[in-house]
């Protein structure tokens, strides 16, 4: 997990919320994304 970089992280967090993947796959990119402090309300807003 550590190889994506956090944009790459946050895209394949929504792609895969959009394509509705495996639930524990998209927690894991979520925990993720909790561990590195980063803010899916505010990157959600920029788009």
């Amino acid at each position: 997990m550590q190889a994506l970089s956090n944009e790459l992280l946050i895209q394949s967090y929504f792609q895969a919320k959009n394509l509705r993947l495996n639930e524990q796959f998209i927690q894991l990119l979520l925990e993720e994304i909790k561990r590195r402090e980063l803010h899916l309300s505010e990157i959600k807003k920029d788009e």
